[in-house]
C-alpha cells in the first residue's frame, strides 16, 4: 500500500504540473516532506521513534506518539486501549534503557523528573524509579529482561505489525487492488461463458444427431414394429416376432384371426372386445399400427377391405408380412439403391400407395404415415423452423439466477440501482427507505422511517453514497447511506407539497425537482379504473432546476401551456437533455444549455407515467395512462416512430385484491421501463414479474421473449442495472418483496 500512495502522489504530481497548477505543486511538495505519516510507510514510523531515542529527543518523542495517539489510536475500539497502553509503557522504556545502556544517567534522570507527574501512580513504574541510581542495573533481576537484546527486537516488531494494521486506506489507493481484482473476475467470467457456450453447442449437437437418427428412420420404408424397436422391451419384441411367425401358420385356417382382428378398425371411443382371443392376440392388437385416416383409407380401397365388409387393416398387414418375409435377402441386397430412391420422392406416399398390389398394400400403409405425419410437421417449419425440427430457439438472456430482497412490507414505490450497479435503494409507500447491497451476498446497508411521508427517491451521481428523497409536505432531502443520517433538508414551495419526481444531472452539478399542489381526488373510483376511463387529474404544478452543492435553487421552467404536474424526468447521457411526462400528457424536451423547452408535443391520452431516452439518445419513450408504449423522434416534434398496445398490468393503475372485497389501489410512481444495455430489449411490469420484450420498429406488436416470473402481487415498478458484466433486473411489486434477477446476455 505505501507503493500505491507514494504512485498515487506521483499521479496527482504530474496532474498539477498539467493544469498549471504549480503553487498547489509546491504546497504539496512541502506538506509531503513534513508528512507525520511517512506515506503510510509503517517502517519509517518506527524508524522515526528509534532516531528520537538515539538523539536523546525526549519532547519529540513524547508529541510524535501523542500525534499517533491522535491520528490512529483514539479510532480504535475500547478493547485495543489496553495494548496501546502497553506499547506506549515499552517505549518509554526502550528510551530509559537506551539512555542507561550508554552511560546517560542524567537523561534517566530527566526522563522521571518530566514523567513523574504521570507515572507515579501507575503500578507498572514503581520500581523503575530508582533505575538511574543502580550501579549495575542489567544483573538486577527485575530489570535484566528489558536489557536484552531479544526484548528489544521483541518490541520492535510487535510494535511494527500493530502500526501495519491500523492505516484506514482512501479508496484512490485500492484502485490497483481493484484493477487486478476486476481483471481476474472478468477472466473467471469469460471462461465461465465459454463453458456455457460449449455445453449448449454440445447439447445442440446431441439434438441433431438423434434428429438425424430419427429422420433416418422415418426415411427406410420397414415395418411398424422395427421403426419402434426403441420404444419395444425384449418380451415385447419376442411378442412381435411370435405374432409374426403365427399369423403366418394361421393365414391357412381361414378367416379367423381375420374375423378377430377386425374389432380394431372400429372407433378409438369404443372398447376392444376379444370375443375369446388369447393374450397372444391381444397383444398383437396392441402393437399393430395406429387407425388409419380417412384419406387414406380411400385410396385403400383397392386391396385392403374396409370396416363394411367386417375385415381389418391388419389383415392386409399380416398378408404383407407374409410375402416381404420370402424378399427380404433381396431387399437387404438392394437397401442402398432402395433407400435413394425413397429420399428422391416426396414425404407423403399416398399416390404410389394406390398403384400397389393386394400384398404390398399392407407393407406400404404404414410406412405412408409415417411420411404423412413428417410432411404435417415440415407445413409448419416456415414459421417455426427450429421448434419444428426439434431444437429450441436459443433465449436473448440466459438468467443465472434469481433472489428475493423480503425486508419491506408493504408496497414499494421506488427501487433503484446506483451507478455503480452494486447497491439498491428502495422505498414503500409507509416511507421506510432501505439501502442494501447484492454482491457478493444480500445484505441491507441502511434503514430510515421517514415521519413524513415520501413520493419521490432518485441517486445522486456524484458521491453516489448520497440520495435524494421526495417527500408529501414539500421537502427535499439529502440522506448520506453510509453515514446513515440526513445531511440536509430544504423546503421547496408551501403551496405545491407534493414532491412528484426527482433527477439529477450526470455531472453531479443539479438536480431538477417536480413540485405539484395537493390532488383534488379525495377517493378512487373504481368504475373508471376497470371500465378504462382516463382520470382527470390535472394539477398545477412547478418544476425547478437546483444546485446540489449549494442546495439553493437557480431557476423555475416554464411549463407551457399551463402550469401542470410533471410525473417523470429523465436525464441523457451527458445531461444537456431533459425529457419530462406531465399529467396533461404532454411531453416536454429541455434544452439545459438555455435553460428552456425546446419542443413539446401531446403524447398519450392521460397522464403520461414515465419516460426515457433510447439508446442512441434519438428518440425518447414514454408510457402512458391510455395504455400506449410510444417512441418519438426527437428530431421532428410529435413524430412517433412506432408504437405499441400494452396491457394494462404494465401501465397501472394497479390493483391488489384481498379478502371481503377489500382492493388496494396504486398509481405508477416508479420507472415502469428499462432498456438492456444495447437498447434492444426493454423489461416491463406485469401481474407475476418482469416480462422482457425485444424491440422492432418493423413490427407493430411487441415480441415477449423472456418472462422473470417469481411474484404473487402485481409489479409496480422495475430497474434494469447493466453496470457490471452480468445485467441485473429488478422488479418490485405491491406485496414489498423485490425480485433481483441476474441475466448473461446470448453472444449472437
Amino acid at each position: 500500500m505505501a507503493a500505491a500512495a507514494e504512485r498515487t502522489d506521483e499521479l496527482v504530481r504530474e496532474y498539477l504540473l498539467f493544469r498549471g497548477f504549480t503553487a498547489a505543486l509546491k504546497q504539496l511538495d512541502a506538506e509531503i516532506k513534513a508528512d507525520r505519516e511517512k506515506g503510510f510507510r509503517v517502517d519509517k514510523i518506527v524508524e522515526q521513534l528509534q532516531q528520537f531515542v538515539q538523539s536523546y529527543d525526549l519532547a519529540a518523542l513524547r508529541d510524535y506518539w501523542s500525534y499517533l495517539d491522535r491520528r490512529l489510536f483514539s479510532r480504535l475500539e475500547d478493547v485495543y486501549r489496553p495494548t496501546v497502553n502497553k506499547l506506549k509503557t515499552s517505549l518509554f522504556r526502550y528510551y530509559l534503557v537506551h539512555a542507561v545502556q550508554n552511560g546517560r544517567n542524567d537523561k534517566a534522570q530527566e526522563f522521571f523528573l518530566k514523567q513523574a507527574s504521570e507515572l507515579q501512580n501507575q503500578a507498572e513504574w514503581k520500581d523503575w524509579f530508582v533505575l538511574p541510581f543502580l550501579p549495575a542495573p542489567d544483573s538486577n533481576p527485575t530489570f535484566a529482561t528489558y536489557f536484552s537484546r531479544q526484548w528489544a527486537d521483541t518490541f520492535i516488531v510487535s510494535l511494527h505489525n500493530f502500526l501495519s494494521v491500523l492505516f484506514q486506506f482512501p479508496v484512490i489507493l485500492n484502485f490497483e487492488a481493484e484493477c487486478l481484482r476486476t481483471n481476474l473476475i472478468q477472466e473467471e467470467n469469460e471462461s465461465l461463458r465459454h463453458k456455457l457456450f460449449a455445453l449448449q453447442a454440445e447439447s445442440s449437437r446431441m439434438k441433431k444427431e438423434e434428429l438425424e437418427v430419427e429422420q433416418t428412420v422415418l426415411h427406410h420404408k420397414l415395418p411398424a414394429y422395427v421403426a419402434n424397436m426403441d420404444r419395444l422391451g425384449d418380451s415385447e419384441l419376442d411378442m412381435t416376432c411370435n405374432q409374426r411367425s403365427t399369423a403366418h401358420s394361421l393365414q391357412s385356417r381361414g378367416g379367423f384371426l381375420s374375423s378377430f382382428l377386425s374389432q380394431s378398425k372400429k372407433g378409438p371411443s369404443r372398447p376392444i372386445h376379444s370375443s375369446g382371443a388369447s393374450p397372444m392376440q391381444a397383444s398383437s392388437m396392441l402393437l399393430g399400427k395406429k387407425e388409419p385416416t380417412n384419406h387414406q383409407s380411400a385410396k385403400g380401397k383397392e386391396g385392403a377391405v374396409s370396416s363394411k365388409d367386417g375385415k381389418s387393416h391388419f389383415s392386409g398387414l399380416v398378408a404383407g408380412e407374409s410375402s416381404s418375409l420370402q424378399q427380404r435377402q433381396k431387399r437387404l441386397q438392394e437397401h442402398g439403391k432402395e433407400r435413394k430412391e425413397l429420399l428422391s420422392k416426396g414425404t407423403f406416399q399416398g399416390q404410389s400407395a394406390e398403384k400397389k398390389t393386394d400384398t404390398n398394400i399392407a407393407e406400404a400403409e404404414p410406412c405412408s404415415e409415417l411420411h404423412a405425419e413428417q410432411t404435417e410437421t415440415s407445413t409448419k417449419m416456415p414459421g417455426s423452423s427450429a421448434e419444428a425440427v426439434g431444437v429450441r430457439q436459443e433465449q436473448p438472456f440466459i438468467v443465472l439466477s434469481q433472489e428475493e430482497y423480503g425486508e419491506h412490507h408493504s408496497s414499494i414505490m421506488y427501487c433503484r440501482v446506483d451507478c455503480s450497479g452494486r447497491r439498491v435503494a428502495s422505498l414503500d409507500v409507509d416511507g421506510v427507505i432501505k439501502v442494501w447491497s447484492f454482491n457478493p451476498i444480500m445484505q441491507t446497508k441502511a434503514s430510515s422511517i421517514s415521519k413524513s411521508p415520501l413520493l419521490s427517491l432518485e441517486w445522486a451521481t456524484k458521491r453516489d453514497r448520497l440520495l435524494l428523497l421526495g417527500s408529501g409536505v414539500g421537502t427535499v432531502r439529502l440522506y448520506d447511506t453510509e453515514a446513515k443520517k440526513n445531511l440536509c433538508e430544504i423546503s421547496i414551495d408551501e403551496d405545491m407539497p407534493r414532491i412528484l419526481s426527482l433527477a439529477c444531472s450526470p455531472s453531479g452539478a443539479s438536480f431538477v425537482c417536480s413540485a405539484a399542489a395537493q390532488s383534488p381526488v379525495s377517493h378512487i373510483d373504481f368504475s373508471v379504473i376497470n371500465s378504462g376511463g382516463k382520470s382527470m387529474n390535472q394539477v398545477p404544478g412547478k418544476l425547478l432546476l437546483w444546485d446540489t452543492k449549494t442546495m439553493k435553487q437557480q431557476l423555475q421552467f416554464s411549463l407551457e401551456p399551463e402550469p401542470i404536474a410533471i410525473n417523470c424526468t429523465a436525464f441523457n447521457h451527458n445531461g444537456n437533455l431533459l425529457v419530462t411526462g406531465a399529467a396533461d400528457g404532454i411531453v416536454r424536451l429541455f434544452d439545459m444549455q438555455q435553460h428552456e423547452c425546446a419542443m413539446s408535443w401531446k403524447a398519450h391520452d392521460g397522464e403520461v407515467y414515465s419516460v426515457e431516452f433510447s439508446y442512441d439518445e434519438n428518440t425518447v419513450y414514454s408510457i402512458g395512462e391510455d395504455g400506449k408504449f410510444i417512441q418519438w423522434n426527437i428530431h421532428k416534434s410529435g413524430s412517433k416512430v412506432s408504437e405499441y398496445d400494452l396491457p394494462r398490468e404494465a401501465t397501472g393503475p394497479f390493483i391488489l385484491s384481498g379478502y371481503s372485497g377489500y382492493k388496494q389501489v396504486q398509481f405508477p410512481r416508479g420507472r415502469l421501463f428499462a432498456f438492456d444495455s444495447e437498447g434492444n430489449y426493454m423489461l416491463t411490469c406485469s401481474s407475476t414479474g418482469g416480462v422482457i420484450f425485444k424491440l422492432n420498429g418493423e413490427e407493430k406488436v411487441l415480441e415477449s421473449c423472456l418472462s422473470l416470473g417469481g411474484h404473487r402481487a402485481p409489479v409496480v415498478t422495475v430497474d434494469w442495472s447493466t453496470a457490471m458484466d452480468c445485467g441485473t433486473c429488478l422488479t418490485a411489486s405491491m406485496d414489498g418483496k423485490i425480485k433481483l434477477t441476474t441475466l448473461l446476455a446470448q453472444k449472437s
